[in-house]
């Protein structure tokens, strides 16, 4: 099978969770940070993208929790916690979280497999 353009611009993030690495895109021109792979800076258009390794702590600043899980791929986790986290370099990021976080918590990400797929989960930060 081969990678569509837009898995392929991906990759390098997929790759990061599969090592357990949270990757983001910096721009060089602005210093823009972003977790949505994308061609361009969000912020001022330039092309001058390289990835980055975040430490892997964030502030939330959005919770959710899943009581009807939206495919069967996720029904087995229901119910589940969502976040929005901001990462400690600047960009957020949509994750899973350890059940009773509250907006505003310090959190550490960890990483967990589903369905052939490494995926990121935050619990409390320690320390």
């Amino acid at each position: 099978m081969t990678a569509t353009s837009s898995s392929a611009l991906a990759s390098p993030f997929v790759d990061g969770l599969a090592r357990h690495e949270l990757r983001f895109q910096r721009c060089a021109a602005c210093g823009t940070a972003q977790t949505l792979a994308r061609y361009a800076c969000a912020h001022c258009g330039s092309e001058a993208l390289a990835w980055a390794t975040a430490c892997g702590t964030a502030t939330l600043h959005a919770v959710t929790v899943v009581s009807r899980a939206p495919s069967d791929a996720f029904r087995a986790l229901a119910p589940y916690t969502l976040v929005i986290a901001q990462l400690d370099e600047g960009p957020r990021l949509m994750a899973h979280a350890e059940p009773g976080v509250r907006i505003g918590d310090r959190v550490a990400a960890g990483f967990f497999a589903h369905d052939g797929h490494t995926l990121v989960r935050f619990s409390p930060a320690t320390g």
